[in-house]
């Protein structure tokens, strides 16, 4: 649900062609999350990449710290039809944590684990090339509910794909489906064609 001190909409006429069909521009960066939001402390989080790897590997904030970080700019598009232009995503790249951890040759799916139960499943390949664990956006730390301290951000698809409070990277040979994939959201979830539900659902 939208609250109102989330939502301060764009002009209609300022939007432009970034924006997907469906989708309003907010100035705001809105906290949608389903069930509640994990109080997690820095000196226990650890984040596993595990399944279809070479070597499987569990890592803790302070080894994060030392792995290379990277800034993504990108657009950020709701399911719940809201979007904000020009985020810039600060944290490791997935490559760089994939390359830890070496996926196999039949590894071409992945399942984001989340402290609280949450999963999203997303293809392997779209993940290396776009993929930021990201733990500050704007220069500033994310807030504890968009995602504190780690989130994965994959900005070509709706945001539920964006896997707030990460704690695993499953490798599989097969798709699998995610928490909100099994309850009726679209598995591809591309904003340009607004791919939000399942079609038999949708209709």
């Amino acid at each position: 649900m939208k609250r109102p001190d989330q939502i301060r909409q764009v002009p209609e006429h300022l939007q432009g062609d970034r924006t997907p069909p469906g989708q309003f521009l907010t100035e705001k960066f809105p906290i949608l999350t389903y069930g509640e939001t994990p109080k997690l402390d820095l000196s226990t989080w650890q984040m596993k990449m595990y399944g279809l790897v070479e070597n499987e590997v569990v890592i803790n904030w302070p080894e994060f710290l030392e792995l290379q970080w990277e800034k993504v700019t990108a657009d950020f598009h709701c399911v719940t039809q809201w979007s904000h232009l020009d985020n810039m995503w600060e944290g490791v790249l997935f490559s760089t944590v994939a390359a830890l951890c070496k996926p196999t040759a039949n590894a071409k799916f992945v399942m984001a684990h989340c402290y609280g139960g949450y999963t999203t499943n997303l293809p392997l390949d779209l993940c290396i090339s776009e993929g930021i664990l990201a733990h500050k956006r704007d220069g500033e730390p994310i807030g504890e509910g968009n995602g504190w301290p780690l989130r994965l951000v994959v900005p070509s698809k709706y945001a539920w794909k964006s896997a707030k409070w990460i704690n695993g990277i499953e490798f599989m040979e097969n798709d699998e489906l995610g928490f909100w994939e099994r309850n009726g959201y679209n598995n591809n979830a591309d904003p340009w064609k607004e791919e939000r539900f399942w079609s038999s659902l949708s209709s």
